[in-house]
């Protein structure tokens, strides 16, 4: 098992352009922690600056406390399984697994009993005489993954392993990774652009983007408190909606005008972190669950909507609506599977304040308030 600590690790290419920047990290021995953002921000060769894959341009990699910053791969003791699955075509899944111990000149039987160990921890069994191309995909990660697990490696590096697979495989395959770590104990860092993923998954997500990390924490308290408006609406589907407003305060409450439309008060135990922004413009940060079709707590504000879509999913309906009159906001609620609407007909949500974030608008920076998932 193994610590990684990334001590302002950079990668600069030649032409100019970063592939990760100035990233500062510590990955403590046996956690799993995922690499979250969209295509191109950074996280994939992150990772391969950690496998040694990448040349680090500066900065200082650590394993276990000692600099692998110029360490070979080989010599890392870390196993990457990748998207592709990378298994030769021509051999067993038997052979698969076992390449890599036959190439270090491991004992044949020592080799044979880590494959069988192996291959009964991952369901794997009777599959040991097929080939790759009998497989099915899920099978085929499965065995990519036994192959990196007979190496017994100090670290699991996992780019994007269950991209190529369908919604039900990657489901199963999710439940299945948690369920190694707990048996294994091992470090993981798995690399993902996928959401449920990131918030099922790991013990912690860092959110990357253009090559930084914007903001490391544990799934629930990144999506209680976002750091900006970047991670708030990329950490969910349908993403938090940013609804323009003047923060207003007056006969001593301080509230949210969206123009032409509602106000929104802010609550009180939010009152004394928001009030220094008053007079100011702010984006209004709702999640769509806190967006309700009735009443149930007083506490609830009204908000018009214009209906845009609805929806079915069968377990919930999703509203896409308008907020505002002369330049209309898009926004979205998850509301019941009973919710139904006419097109272009403006209903009444009601907002629930008290998880509700304030951003400013021209940075994108939340502006600091009480963290509800302390609190919770």
């Amino acid at each position: 098992m193994a610590s990684i600590e990334l001590d302002h690790v950079s990668k600069l290419y030649a032409n100019g352009a970063y592939g990760a920047r100035d990233v500062d990290l510590k990955i403590e021995d046996g956690e799993f922690v995922i690499f979250l953002g969209p295509s191109g921000c950074g996280k994939s060769t992150t990772l391969r600056l950690i496998a040694g894959l990448e040349s680090i341009t500066s900065g200082e990699l650590r394993i276990d406390g000692v600099d692998v910053t110029n360490v070979p791969p080989r010599d890392r003791n870390l196993a990457v399984v990748f998207q592709s699955y990378a298994l030769y075509p021509h051999m067993t899944v038997r052979e698969n697994m076992g390449f890599g111990l036959k190439m270090r000149r491991t004992p044949r039987a020592e080799i044979e009993a880590k494959i069988q160990e192996t291959a009964g921890l991952l369901g794997l069994s009777a599959l040991l005489d097929r080939k790759p191309a009998a497989l099915s995909g899920g099978q085929r990660q499965r065995v990519a993954l036994g192959r990196a697990i007979v190496r017994e490696p100090a670290a699991f590096l996992l780019d994007e392993p269950l991209s190529n697979l369908d919604a039900q495989l990657r489901a199963e395959m999710r439940l299945e990774l948690v369920k190694l770590h707990r048996r294994l104990g091992r470090t993981i860092i798995h690399v993902t652009h996928d959401q449920v993923e990131a918030m099922t998954m790991g013990d912690r997500i860092c959110i990357m983007r253009e090559g930084r990390i914007i903001q490391v924490g544990k799934p629930l308290e990144v999506y209680a408190d976002p750091a900006d408006t970047f991670v708030a609406r990329f950490l969910a589907s349908p993403p938090m909606n940013l609804i323009p407003a003047d923060l207003t305060a007056a006969d001593g409450t301080l509230a949210c005008r969206i123009a032409g439309t509602a106000s929104i008060a802010i609550p009180d135990r939010h009152r004394a972190a928001y009030e220094p922004a008053a007079g100011g413009k702010v984006l209004v940060g709702l999640r769509p669950e806190d967006l309700h079709e009735t009443q149930a707590d007083p506490a609830w504000q009204p908000l018009p909507v214009t209906v845009v879509a609805v929806e079915t999913l069968g377990v919930e309906n999703i509203l896409v609506g308008q907020v505002g009159e002369e330049k209309p906001i898009q926004v979205s609620a998850r509301l019941s599977r009973h919710f139904t609407a006419e097109v272009g007909r403006t209903v009444t949500l009601y907002a629930d304040a008290g998880p509700m974030h304030l951003f400013d608008p021209e940075s994108g920076k939340a502006i600091p308030r009480p963290s509800l998932a302390a609190r919770a």
